[in-house]
């Protein structure tokens, strides 16, 4: 499965819409991970606890979302974008993958 951010394929050609689909993960942010972001926080630095909690949120949205483009009969996802959410102080992420599913025809 090839997703890309841009409408189109370069060495492709779209033959067939299958529909829009996301990929949606809410994540939460341990307490260890969260004091060391406080702390960071003061101090200055990155978090690489929170880091890593985005990469693999992102990662879990990306690859359900082209599972069900799978479902539906697609080769590929195009127009992917992908937005992230937090929940105050609840050490809640959301990331919310988001594309169109389409069949593609190498040229």
């Amino acid at each position: 499965m090839i997703s890309v951010t841009t409408p189109t394929f370069e060495n492709g050609e779209i033959i067939e819409y299958k529909g829009i689909i996301t990929g949606e993960v809410v994540a939460g942010i341990n307490f260890i991970k969260d004091f060391g972001a406080s702390i960071r926080n003061i101090v200055g630095g990155r978090s690489a606890g929170y880091e890593e909690e985005l990469m693999t949120a992102r990662n879990d949205a990306l690859r359900e979302m082209e599972t069900k483009a799978a479902h539906m009969g697609a080769n590929a996802v195009v127009g992917v974008k992908i937005d992230y959410e937090s929940f105050g102080n609840a050490g809640m992420i959301m990331v919310i993958a988001t594309g169109t599913a389409v069949v593609v025809r190498n040229k």
